[in-house]
């Protein structure tokens, strides 16, 4: 028996890169766990390695409050994972309302659903971002740092944030908040993004492409170690000294644009790919990078895996399933 064997455990965005390795993990350790999913993503990792088929599945939205509450209700939950959120800076910027409607209004409704099933509810974590912070001249960030995100992502977290401790605060609910660097791991199927890119580009024989002017620097974090954060802060909570609190995950080891895609490329052997700098990010943060010091000290938390590991294993996972030899 593990801390996690036969507990009712409530996650959101469960299709997404964070969630599929999360659900899975918490499968492995004996959870009962219940997925609000809103759109069915047949490749996404989850669905094509018959995760879900292992889960509780609720259909519909974070907007949606009754039908949150009756989730969390209806299934005892004692766990909540809030992952669920419209994620991609870009979209955030083409289409604000909605991004404000699943990521602001989609966290009250779940905090007030774990308000209103008290009972069950012993443990709620919260994804906010390090985006969440916006921009400052003195980096690393720490928890201390003030949310001024200024964008519609970043706002749209800084908001999330804030609520969560505003439900601790008020209504002493056992909230905590992750605050992880940019994620990166097999599964993320938004090409869009820098890593997933560039590998599809290098099997491909084909340049990267790069949106920003490559100089923008970044926390690069492994999903496999943010699952272990996340596991790590829940089974810890509700203690004192945890909740109400907010937490930087990442590596601590700040990297550009041109540097994560010459890692990748060296790491594939072409390293006589030219990356292809188009120059049209707009209304993103120029430098981000955190002080995790808190996690180490509070929850005894380190990564675990070295970033040329990581990304080994991320560049092999995209190797075989776009060959089509594994499912997602």
């Amino acid at each position: 028996m593990n801390f996690w064997t036969q507990r009712n455990v409530f996650v959101s965005g469960a299709t997404g890169l964070l969630g599929s390795w999360l659900v899975e993990e918490l499968l492995s350790r004996g959870a009962t766990v219940v997925c609000l999913v809103r759109d069915w993503v047949p490749r996404c990792r989850t669905v094509e390695s018959g995760l879900l088929e292992r889960c509780v599945i609720v259909r519909g939205d974070l907007e949606d409050h009754d039908l949150v509450t009756r989730a969390i209700n209806e299934y005892e939950v004692d766990s909540v994972f809030h992952l669920g959120a419209q994620t991609i800076v870009g979209t955030a910027s083409r289409s604000p309302r909605s991004t404000f409607e699943a990521n602001i209004r989609g966290t009250w409704n779940l905090l007030e659903a774990c308000r209103a099933c008290g009972r069950c509810v012993q443990r709620v974590v919260v994804a906010s971002s390090d985006k969440a912070y916006g921009v400052h001249d003195k980096l690393p960030y720490t928890e201390d740092t003030p949310l001024q995100g200024r964008y519609p992502y970043d706002v749209s977290k800084s908001c999330a944030d804030l609520l969560a401790l505003s439900y601790f605060h008020t209504y002493s609910l056992p909230v905590a908040i992750t605050r992880c660097g940019n994620l990166f791991g097999g599964g993320d199927l938004n090409f869009n993004r820098l890593i997933p890119g560039t590998i599809r580009s290098a099997l491909q024989d084909q340049s990267p492409i790069i949106r920003s002017d490559g100089k923008f620097v970044r926390d690069y974090f492994y999903v496999k170690d943010a699952v272990n954060a996340y596991l790590a802060l829940a089974a810890a909570m509700p203690a004192e000294n945890l909740v109400g609190e907010a937490f930087n995950f990442g590596t601590e080891t700040p990297l550009s644009v041109l540097a994560v895609v010459e890692q990748v490329l060296g790491l594939m052997g072409n390293v006589s790919l030219v990356p292809t700098i188009l120059n049209h990010a707009q209304h993103e943060i120029p430098e981000q990078f955190l002080d995790c010091s808190k996690a180490r000290r509070r929850l005894d938390w380190k990564p675990l895996f070295a970033s040329d590991d990581a990304l080994r294993e991320t560049i092999d996972w995209y190797r075989r399933w776009l060959s089509g030899t594994q499912s997602a």
